[in-house]
């Protein structure tokens, strides 16, 4: 199997110890985390090869972070550090249904400094694709890093995965964050969005009323994920779904990063690439959302988003 490379920030979530609004957590727990890197540890959870592309600060998070990911068996020799800025953090709140509510200090955060002078071309050299979220295409260099690695992947024939992971928190305009989703699902091959994002970026809840437009964007596959509620997925062709699967949920966070994750080894393990992505069968469809329904399953029961994840 081929390499995962993932751009963006990776940063500590900070896990509170009850489940109530954040103003009245007693205490956090930091767990390492941010929506790329959780990707990559998912893909190499079941037996990939992964690396995070990312600025981190010279400071104790940072070093964290580092540390974890070669626990994880992530590559960290794409990594830059600074001192110009810290090491994002997350602060996380649980309701009784473990679903989240942000606070994030990461302004500027380290992640949001790595400049498109950072990638290098020789990293997409026999690798399998790229993943990228819209949180780190902000107005500051981690956009222009993008792009670099964007341009790179496309020239490279690398599968590139988009999954917008919307935090309205962290963008004052928000119909900037719309329309820059909007700009780079044209980059996308797979895009995967959730129930709770699909109104924010089209302007109405029915994904099924959307599918023809992103496919008109370039985009060859199409994942809805609904948590409990199951998932779907959406070619030129063919669609499939597939039902949730209950189960005690104690800590959601990750959980999409790592569908996604899941879904992006499968495919890298049966040798699908882009232009593969359009034949692909209602079966086979099935049977991949069935997978990744079962990995989520799974890391909700327990705390964190890497650490939750089931090896093969």
């Amino acid at each position: 199997m081929k390499k995962l490379l993932a751009i963006g920030e990776a940063l500590i979530d900070m896990i509170p110890s009850n489940t109530v609004r954040i103003m009245d957590v007693e205490g956090f727990q930091p767990k390492v985390g941010g929506a790329p890197l959780n990707v990559c540890g998912a893909y190499t959870a079941l037996g990939g090869e992964s690396a995070m592309i990312t600025m981190l600060g010279k400071d104790a998070f940072g070093e964290k972070i580092i540390k974890e990911m070669q626990r994880f068996h992530i590559h960290t020799e794409y990594i830059k550090q600074t001192n110009a800025a810290n090491t994002s953090l997350a602060f996380v709140a649980l309701d009784e249904h473990a679903n989240r509510e942000f606070s994030f200090y990461r302004n500027m955060g380290a992640d949001m400094l790595l400049s498109e002078k950072d990638i290098e071309e020789s990293w997409f050299e026999d690798c399998y694709g790229l993943h990228f979220c819209s949180v780190s295409l902000g107005d500051f260099p981690m956009k222009k890093a993008h792009n670099r690695a964007l341009e790179l992947a496309k020239r490279k024939n690398l599968l590139v995965s988009f999954d917008p992971n919307v935090r309205l928190p962290l963008f004052d305009d928000h119909e900037y964050l719309r329309r820059t989703i909007h700009e780079y699902m044209h980059f996308a091959d797979i895009l995967k969005i959730s129930d709770e994002e699909v109104s924010f970026i089209f302007g109405s809840d029915h994904i099924e009323e959307h599918v023809q437009y992103i496919f008109d964007s370039g985009v060859k596959l199409l994942i809805y994920t609904a948590g409990k509620d199951g998932a779907a997925a959406y070619t030129k062709y063919n669609t499939a779904y597939a039902d949730g699967i209950e189960v005690k949920a104690v800590d959601t966070t990750g959980a999409g990063d790592g569908f996604i994750g899941c879904l992006l080894y499968h495919l890298s393990k049966d040798d699908i690439h882009a232009s593969d992505l359009d034949g692909l069968s209602e079966q086979q469809l099935k049977s991949y959302l069935d997978m990744c329904n079962k990995f989520c399953s799974i890391s909700v029961t327990k705390e964190g988003a890497i650490a939750s994840y089931p090896s093969r």
